[in-house]
């Protein structure tokens, strides 16, 4: 079969005032970046319309070196839906640069279910990542200015928050010194860089209702204290409007298409493992405002994804899915029910058993939520009819649909058959009403230990020293109230990465909390999780090459 960017380059693109068009946007609304991509206007949100339209989740097992498929199969759904009939646009996240150069290469789909042009949205794109990395880093530039100002004064501050941030793995960053050199060179300060998916300002712009709302949850980001222990915000700093200027462009969502030139909407990047994981609020709700179905993703697994996909930005934002499809592979399977690396594409159905204890806890925990569930099972060649006999039967008594996906192979044609069930489970059995993991006036230990035992499986949380001291610092400021969003491993229900299947009689330590109350939430830190990534060994940058006017090696 032909690489994804092979079959990319091979698709013939429509112009995007064409693609717009289809979805009742007039070419006059668009803001063209190029001849195949354009950003759209807040001002095409209906919320009627959004009231009538049906969104659907799509998320996945605990991920594994195997890779399962939930962008692909997003996209995949998009086009089996248009396939049958259906008005669908699909609303994604953007990738990141990070994790393009790093480890898992490019992230917009794979073989015929990808969007388009794939080497654009892998890479710069029309510039939203590049746009909050400078709004987050101005903040600090001003902070660091007000700092040098007042030294010495009782306006400095007694402790700065704020760190900055930059699309690119680079561990050497994480914690750094700045301010050397001398007094013209500011005030020697211990800080460091997060990933840009992981800054505030990124969840800011995926959780804003619109540019006032944007402003506003700007100017409430806490920056750090003073002398005497009151916070400071960026209102505070006067520099809420500055900002708000930067990412005037990038709260735009961005109008693309997919290899079938169906209308795809991606916007907004944060990292479930380390933020909420979703596409921007405002994308979705465009996506809601011209189409009958529209089919979203959350990152990682279902235990962090869709968590924080239902928990905290459906409740924020109001909004209800009326189905879940979560993905599985036979391959992801047998790693999860112990089966070596090298053996997951030999028949072995002992294993797929095993493997799938993983996938009924994300489909118990899904139901928790009251949501409906399709398990889309990404078909590959060496898979066999025992196997998915089996797993078909299983999914049966667990009480939820069964459907195999050929979109990576076959684009729409091959995804018809997840559609139709996808749109019979959606006229049968609907989601209920949304039941959240925990009520927000609950206290924010009390969110977290909700989340670890109903979610992770855990037997309790363990506080450090520090996160203890930090839970009566939101109380005395008013943050109790926020959802918490966990920073933990996508590989494992527990904190630890290497228990993977089911982890069970496990504690989750907490090591952190950060207040995100520009976002309105509460990070709770498990573990070693790193808010800025490391390159693996061998970086998927060294495969990537610009040839005779083409990228290589972007896959």
């Amino acid at each position: 079969m032909k690489t994804d960017i092979e079959i990319a380059r091979e698709t013939p693109l429509k112009p995007i005032r064409h693609i717009a068009q289809s979805i009742g946007i007039a070419e006059d609304d668009l803001i063209p970046y190029g001849k195949h991509i354009a950003k759209v206007p807040l001002e095409l949100i209906d919320n009627e319309q959004v009231k009538q339209s049906k969104l659907i989740l799509v998320t996945a097992i605990t991920p594994t070196k195997a890779g399962e498929g939930k962008t692909t199969t997003s996209v995949a759904l998009g086009l089996g839906l248009a396939k049958i009939g259906k008005k669908a646009i699909i609303a994604l996240r953007e990738p990141s640069l990070g994790p393009c150069f790093g480890m898992k290469g490019g992230a917009a789909g794979g073989g015929y279910a990808q969007v388009l042009p794939m080497e654009d949205i892998n890479l710069h794109f029309t510039g939203d990542f590049h746009a909050i990395t400078s709004a987050n880093n101005m903040i600090a530039a001003l902070l660091d200015n007000y700092q040098y100002q007042h030294r010495g004064t009782d306006k400095q501050l007694k402790e700065v928050l704020w760190r900055r941030v930059l699309d690119v793995n680079d561990r050497s960053l994480r914690f750094i010194n700045t301010g050397l050199g001398g007094n013209a060179n500011g005030i020697p300060t211990e800080t460091g860089f997060d990933i840009t998916p992981a800054s505030e300002i990124m969840a800011i712009l995926c959780l804003a209702r619109d540019l006032e709302d944007l402003r506003e949850r700007i100017n409430r980001i806490l920056l750090g204290y003073t002398f005497d222990n009151q916070p400071f915000f960026v209102r505070d700093l006067g520099i809420g409007g500055a900002i708000t200027v930067l990412l005037k462009d990038a709260i735009k969502p961005n109008l693309v298409q997919t290899t079938e030139n169906t209308p795809a909407i991606i916007h907004g990047g944060p990292f479930a493992n380390i933020a909420h994981g979703c596409n921007s609020v405002i994308a979705t709700k465009v996506a809601m405002s011209h189409a009958e179905y529209v089919v979203t993703e959350a990152g990682f697994g279902a235990d962090l994804g869709a968590e924080k996909f239902l928990n905290i930005k459906c409740r924020l934002a109001g909004l209800q899915p009326v189905a879940t499809v979560i993905v599985a592979t036979s391959q992801a399977l047998k790693l999860h029910g112990g089966v070596a690396e090298a053996d997951i594409k030999k028949p072995n159905l002992a294993g797929l058993q095993k493997g799938a204890e993983n996938l009924a806890k994300h489909l118990q925990n899904l139901k928790s939520f009251g949501q409906s569930v399709l398990i889309a099972f990404n078909r590959y060649g060496f898979d066999t009819a025992e196997e998915i006999e089996w797993l078909q039967h299983w999914s049966a008594e667990q009480g939820v649909r069964f459907a195999l996906n050929n979109g990576f192979s076959e684009g729409g044609e091959g995804a018809k058959a997840t559609a139709q069930a996808l749109v019979e489970l959606i006229e049968q059995t609907p989601s209920q009403a949304l039941r959240f993991t925990y009520q927000l006036e609950d206290a924010i230990d009390l969110k977290i230990k909700q989340v670890a035992q109903k979610i992770y499986g855990a037997n309790d949380i363990r506080l450090s020293e520090k996160a203890q001291k930090m839970l009566k610092k939101i109380d005395k400021l008013g943050f109790g109230h926020f959802p918490v969003c966990i920073a933990k491993t996508q590989y494992s229900f527990s904190g630890d990465a290497a228990q993977m299947g089911v982890a069970q009689n496990f504690t989750l330590p907490i090591e952190d909390l950060v207040i995100n109350s520009g976002a309105g939430f509460i990070v709770a830190v498990a573990g070693a999780i790193m808010r800025m990534p490391g390159l693996p060994k061998v970086p998927q940058a060294y495969a990537m090459d610009y040839v005779n006017g083409q990228v290589e090696g972007l896959s």
